[in-house]
């Protein structure tokens, strides 16, 4: 389907400095996909008593590097592709909005997966081969989410990208940096990770359905509809949730494992609101908020697995 690009500007008046132009550019709002991983990997790493604090912090700063290189990425393909029109209803696009040049957003992402390849190399030096598969699959496939011939957040395959990349890659990778090994518990934690950070981009979809299906972006929203993007939603609070019972009963760790389990009143609370609500521009705040539930999770479930780890 052919979309014609459109560029649209605000006044004058109100055009925000170039730094917050790049700050918003970065999405600092959602970063919690990167923090956590690195957070859940790591803390699993020290109830093993294999933390490392260098390769984690290495780590956690490329996860924050690839993840604004992805969003860079996205802001400059979407508006590449003609997805980001004057009708859009999200957050603003530096380059869809004429804040920031095409050419200037692609340069940016460049510099900073390279960036991200730099600050890697010492975890390959550190972790051997798998960290250099991880972290050239990850710059690779954040770039390939919107851009390349087959952009996976333009055929329904963005959600599956972030579940294994954001959620499964992310944790073992970090608890293999400090272990040098692969354990099953990474990969549990790892679903519970995933679920989440895959939630921000449910309601990031189901908040653009409309615009992405007139510009010819097929995500899972305009493939299946509102309803289905709202029962993917359930699933993946539900499957977050069914992880510290598992880490209780099947792995042997003490109860504080289950602190995560505070959060079922507000899971519910957003929960409600994202089947009720009907006005697309709200779920800008539920965006928000899916985010931060996210680190919320991710910080009692890493005290959880800390306090709760069986003796070794």
């Amino acid at each position: 389907m052919q979309t014609t690009k459109q560029t649209f500007s605000q006044p004058e008046t109100t055009k925000p400095g170039l730094i917050t132009v790049w700050v918003q550019a970065a999405r600092p709002k959602t970063l919690a996909a990167a923090f956590v991983p690195v957070l859940i990997g790591a803390s699993l790493a020290y109830a093993h008593n294999s933390f490392l604090l260098i390769p984690s912090t290495v780590a956690l700063i490329c996860a924050f590097l690839i993840q604004i290189g992805t969003n860079f990425a996205n802001d400059y393909y979407d508006y590449k592709k003609g997805a980001d029109t004057e009708n859009r209803i999200g957050f603003v696009r530096a380059t869809s909005a004429g804040l920031i040049k095409p050419e200037t957003m692609l340069r940016a992402t460049i510099l900073i997966m390279a960036t991200a390849f730099l600050f890697g190399l010492y975890l390959v030096l550190h972790g051997g081969w798998p960290i250099l598969v991880i972290g050239l699959l990850s710059i690779l496939f954040g770039i390939l989410y919107t851009g390349g011939p087959f952009p996976l957040g333009y055929n329904g395959l963005g959600d599956l990208f972030v579940f294994i990349f954001f959620g499964f890659i992310a944790v073992c990778g970090t608890y293999y940096i400090n272990a040098l090994s692969f354990n099953m518990e990474a990969f549990w934690a790892s679903l519970a990770v995933g679920a989440l950070c895959t939630n921000i981009l449910v309601i990031n979809n189901l908040r653009d359905v409309d615009e992405d299906r007139i510009t010819g972006k097929r995500t899972l929203g305009v493939l299946f509809g509102d309803k289905a993007l709202k029962g993917e939603y359930l699933i993946m609070l539900a499957l977050a949730f069914a992880i510290p019972p598992h880490f209780w009963v099947q792995e042997g760790y003490g109860i504080a494992v289950l602190i995560p389990m505070a959060l079922v009143l507000p899971a519910a609370i957003l929960a409600r609101d994202v089947i009720r609500i009907s006005n697309k521009r709200e779920l800008n705040r539920t965006l928000e908020q899916t985010a931060q539930f996210m680190a919320a999770f991710g910080l009692l479930f890493a005290a959880g697995l800390i306090l709760g780890a069986p003796a070794l």
